[in-house]
């Protein structure tokens, strides 16, 4: 494949997909554009992930609570 056939592969990519508006805090797009000049694909990859539910949340609401098991009395330190 020569470069012009990637270009226009590229571009027929690129055809293909919608084009829409978000809000999105300031300070979390610049930690996108912090890894890319192209956050489109960054939040699109993320999209699909949650979509296919590959990603595990990682919020207070989804933790399990762990649990350390406390040893019996004359166990701990005496």
């Amino acid at each position: 494949m020569n470069m012009k056939e990637k270009a226009n592969e590229a571009e027929h990519r690129q055809a293909d997909k919608e084009e829409i508006a978000i809000r999105i805090d300031p300070e979390l797009l610049e930690q996108i554009r912090h890894l890319t000049n192209d956050p489109s694909k960054v939040i699109e990859v993320a999209i699909r992930q949650w979509l296919r539910g590959e990603t595990p949340r990682d919020d207070e609401l989804t933790r399990s609570r762990v649990r350390i098991p406390i040893p019996p009395r004359g166990e701990w330190n005496d």
